[in-house]
Order: structure tokens, then sequence, then C-alpha cells
């Protein structure tokens, strides 16, 4: 070990540390860290912008529109590469920074990698108060980057240069741990940011990094084998935590050489090909009738690289009460839901293990066939309600346009609202890892921000292949500004505005509960008094993209085939109903708070219907 030191500032140190930080796919080096989103403001131009001005080529910045965008953006990146990889997002204090939050806590429920890099207050005080600063009168050590705490992994502020010696590497492993996946927060003081300090040279020695596996002791394995092997009706639900593994084939010969049937969760719902015989269909509340099917009746549940979030199990309903569940993940947390038989361990080391314990066992195939036969009633189900004739526009149609017509390859993006649910119920896998529902945190405005990201990173490996982004009206009035992103980077975007009048599908569950429509709809908001139809395509346009408004599926895929071919982001308008056209099949129970006295007789036989369903529900056990 050398005594050699380098005199840096604490911006500059971050950077070079980050420029020296590789990992190993696939048997290349590539920099852990793919670069940077950043909106620059007086909390981090001055000496993190310096620092980041002479990496431009290693670590590039891409300028947002809004940080909850490039949050959003830096997300859809690491679910691209699988965890492997990640961006920073760097933003300047006080709003800046707190824009952050949403996208922080999407990484979190997703279990994403992220690193926020942002400006903080002096940790001299003597400017204090500064501009965008919160004064908090019993605690000045207490600001808005505190928010942060609930929705990163890793949180630290920086007080002294020296001090990210310690945390630049433990913020590091946090992210590329399986178990403790997440963002990462460091908050820098715009005086710490500038203050030199003399590092050692090694700290800034390349070093590549490697995901860890850990392996499941063998008495866990030992007692999930002993819980399979008493199932008469085993089912797999495999998660993104496959994918996130890249234990795919693992999971494909478990399920094929013991017939067990496998049907996915909204993460993980590019895990099998869709023509694949063991590939059941999506569970869950946005899910498929054979799927679900299957789940009710199942008596040991594998559940692998899946948090069994609440659309996954229908709040707790969608499995019989006396079924065994056996998990399967890195993380100790996931793996002991509801009193679970738990294999603690990396999903493509686990599913080997597995494997080679249940070696020359088959479960008996007419439980498979129950569930084959299930999933061509749910194919057919799907074939008519894409199809495209004499009836209302629909998601569901504009989503079988695009299948029919995309390359296997390409990725597709949706979130929050219906048209996540319907992507999920009616797309039909082409190829592995190749669909991104955002619904862990179900969080409106990811589409298109979402889709540059996933184009970012997508370009770096497939520049050959689309990024598609199913996004609802909505949605786009949420955030949109990265259309002009994607456009000013030429990260091209295929971009499907489909245009139900406001949130129709809250709207939907408004009316499903026995309420009367009430402020989703822009027809049905009491304080807009003259409301009129957005004009998409227009505004598209003025963000330099390809611009064109459809008014039928037909008309889609035509102006689809002229999007594939486009050098550039185009967007597809087309309007659709806002009541008819849904999917109305393969949904399980979802609870929703429901009022137990109201003056409507609707609500409360709504109520009384929510509240019968509930006899289903798992209590815990």
């Amino acid at each position: 070990m050398t005594d050699a030191t380098i005199r840096l500032t604490t911006a500059q140190a971050i950077i070079r540390y980050l420029d020296n930080q590789f990992i190993e796919i696939d048997g290349e080096n590539l920099r852990v860290c793919g670069g940077g989103f950043g909106i620059f403001g007086h909390g981090n131009v001055t000496c993190l912008g310096e620092a980041l001005y002479g990496v431009q080529d290693t670590l590039p910045l891409y300028r947002g529109q809004n940080e909850q965008g490039m949050g959003f953006a830096a997300a859809a990146y690491a679910k691209q590469w699988l965890r492997q990889r990640f961006m920073f997002c760097t933003a300047s204090a006080g709003p800046g920074t707190t824009n952050l939050l949403t996208s922080a806590a999407l990484a979190h429920a997703n279990r994403l990698p992220m690193l926020m890099l942002c400006g903080d207050t002096f940790l001299t005080r003597l400017p204090d108060p500064v501009l965008q600063q919160l004064e908090h009168f019993g605690n000045p050590t207490v600001g808005v980057n505190d928010a942060f705490k609930s929705v990163s992994r890793y949180w630290d502020r920086i007080t002294h240069p020296a001090q990210i010696i310690q945390s630049l590497p433990n913020a590091l492993a946090t992210m590329l741990d399986p178990a403790d996946c997440g963002p990462a927060f460091i908050g820098l003081p715009q005086d710490v940011q500038g203050w030199a300090y003399d590092y050692p040279a090694a700290f800034f020695t390349k070093k590549i990094h490697k995901i860890r596996r850990q392996r499941p002791c063998e008495d866990e394995i030992a007692a999930a084998r002993a819980v399979i092997m008493s199932a008469k009706r085993p089912v797999i639900i495999a998660g993104g935590g496959v994918q996130y593994s890249r234990a795919v084939k693992e999971l494909t010969a478990l399920a094929e050489s013991h017939h067990i049937p496998v049907i996915e969760t909204i993460a993980g719902r590019a895990n099998m090909l869709a023509d694949h015989p063991l590939n059941i269909g999506p569970v869950g509340v946005t899910g498929s009738d054979s799927a679900n099917a299957v789940a009710e009746r199942a008596d040991v549940i594998i559940a692998v690289g899946t948090r069994l979030q609440d659309f996954t199990t229908g709040s707790w309903t969608a499995f019989a009460k006396d079924a065994k569940i056996v998990t399967v993940n890195a993380g100790r947390h996931d793996a002991m839901k509801h009193q679970s038989t738990s294999v603690i361990g990396d999903a493509k080391v686990a599913l080997k293990d597995l494997h080679q314990a249940l070696r020359g066992y088959k479960f008996d195939t007419s439980w498979t066939e129950f569930a084959q036969s299930e999933r061509a009633k749910w194919d057919a189900y799907v074939t008519g309600n894409v199809a495209s004739g004499n009836r209302v526009n629909s998601y569901a149609q504009a989503i079988g346009v695009v299948n029919d017509l995309c390359d296997p390859r390409d990725r597709v993006v949706a979130a929050a609202g219906g048209l996540p649910a319907e992507v999920t119920a009616n797309w039909r896998t082409k190829d592995i890892g190749t669909v991104d529902v955002e619904f862990g945190f179900s969080c409106m405005g990811y589409e298109i921000a979402g889709g540059w990201g996933a184009r970012i990173a997508q370009s770096q490996r497939e520049p050959d292949k689309d990024t598609i982004v199913f996004c609802g009206d909505g949605s786009y009035m949420l955030m949109n500004s990265d259309i002009h992103s994607s456009v000013l980077t030429r990260k091209k975007l295929i971009v499907l505005v489909l245009d139900n009048g406001g949130f129709a599908v809250i709207n939907k569950l408004q009316n499903n509960t026995g309420n009367e429509s009430f402020n989703n709809l822009i027809a049905d908001t009491p304080t807009a008094v003259d409301p009129f139809t957005v004009d998409f395509e227009a505004h598209a346009a003025s963000m330099g993209a390809n611009a064109e408004t459809v008014a039928n599926p037909a008309e889609l895929a035509d102006a689809f085939i002229r999007a594939k071919a486009a050098d550039k982001t185009s967007v597809i308008v087309m309007k659709v109903d806002p009541y008819e056209g849904w999917t109305t099949e393969g949904h399980t129970w979802w609870e929703v708070g429901t009022p137990e006295v109201s003056d409507s007789a609707t609500v409360l036989e709504k109520h009384a219907e929510v509240e019968a369903t509930r006899t289903k529900q798992r209590r815990g056990i």
C-alpha cells in the first residue's frame, strides 16, 4: 500500500471514485455507474458541476426537465440493466432535491439502485438562513434532505471530505446488494463540496465489482423440499427477482422437470414467453382467469423473487387459506412473509439447489393439464379482447396492435392507472425481459421519463430496437417533458397517448364502489367551468417529436409502422372510451376502504359486497 495522496475537492473525489468503479457483465467490464441525470442550481453547479465537466465522455450527464422525471429515468435504466448498473441524479437544494422524493420512493419500493447526490445547506451555518433552506427552530441539523431517510436504503450527509472514503463504498455496496438493493442518498453541503483533502491515491484505483450470490443453507432447502414434496397441486409464482438474478433458465428447468405450472407477477411479467406450455399467465388483481384459477386451487405456492404485494395476492384472497407457501428470495424481509417456509438466497443458486433436491420427482400431469386448459381459455379471451371491430376504441385493442407489430426485443413501458393493468393482462410476451410495467409504487408520470431512461440503457446494448411507451392522458399531463429530453439526446421513443378524458380507471373504481362519477373525468370535474380536450399531437410536436392523431386501431397500426421507421421520437394519439372496452375478466378481489356509513344505498350495497368477500382473506398465516 502506497502513501501517495491526491488533493481534490469533495465533489471531485466523488466523481473520480465513481469513474473508476466497474462491473463484470457477460465477460465485459463496464462502468457500474452509467452516468447521471442532472439539473444544476446554486447547490450543485459550482462544485459538483465543475467536477462533472471533465468526465463527460465516461460519465455522461443527461439534463432532465424535472428532477422527478430524472429519478424515474434512473429507475428504468436500472431495470433495463437488471440492477447491475445504475445512474446518479444530482439536484441543487430545496425544491430541486425534494422533487426527487417520489422517484426515490419508487426505487425503494421496487428495490432498484439509484444514487442521489444532492446539495445541502452550509455546514458552517455562517450564511444561514440561505436560499431555499427550511429552518427547524429546535434542531438546526434538520433539513429537507432528512426527508429522504424514509425512501433510501442508504443515507448520509457529508460533513467532512474524508467521510466519502467510507460513505461511497457503503453506498455502492448497498446498491449492488441483492437483499438490500435500493436508492442511496448523499447530502452534500455547499461548502463541503468545495473543501479539499489529501485523498489516498489507492481510493481511486480501478475496481471491478461482481453481484454477490448468496447460497441458501442446506436446512432451508431441505425444509422447502419437504413442503413441496407434500404437494398435489404446486404452482410457482415468478417475480421480478427471477430476472434480476438472471435465473430464467433455472426457473424454466425446475418447472419443466417437475411439471409445475408457472404464474407471473407484474414485475415478473416477461419471465416466460407467452407460448411456453407451462406459462399459465399473470396472477392477481390485474391478472388472468387462468393464473388465478390455478392459484386458488394450489396447495403449495412457491414464490420466487417476489415481495407478494397485494396486486399479486389479491389482498391475500387469491390463495386457499390452507395453502402452504415456500418463498425464495435474497431479502430476508420478503422471504419471511405470511409465515412461509423461507429459502433466503439468490434465486439462480436456490432454484438449482431445489431442482437437485427434487431430482427424479414429477408431479401428476393432470394438474398441469388443468392449468393448461385454463390458459387456453384465457388465450381465447385475450384474442377477442384485443381484436378490432365494430366496438369502441379500447386500451386492449391498442395493446393488440402494438403486440402484433413490435419486434420481439422491443421494450414496453407502462405505469399507473388502467394501462399497466391492461398491458399485464393482454400483452403476449415475445422475448424474455422485455416488459416494464411499473406497479411497484404505481407512479403516474413514470411512463415517458422511464421510457427515456430505459432507452438510454437499451441503446447501449440493442440500439436497433425500440422502447414503446403506453401512456394515458392523465399521466401525460402530469409529466411529459422528457419527450423533449428524448429528442434532445436522440434517444428515440414510440409513445402511445391513449386519451380517455381524465383519470378513467379511478372513475371506474369510484363507480364500482357505488359512488357517482366525481372529479376524475374532466367532464365530471365540478370546478371545470369550460372543459376542453388537449391537443396532444400539437403539444408533442412542439417538443420536437413526430406526432399524429389516429381515429381507430387500423390507423394506429399504420402510424405505428411509420413510427418504427422513423429516426426520432414519435407520439401517436388515439381516443379510447372511458366506460366501455375494459378487460373485465381475470381480476381477483382487491381490498380498498369503503364507507361503513353513507346516505347512498348503492355505496352501502357495495360496502356489504366487499365485506362479504373478505372471508377468503388469509390472516397473516
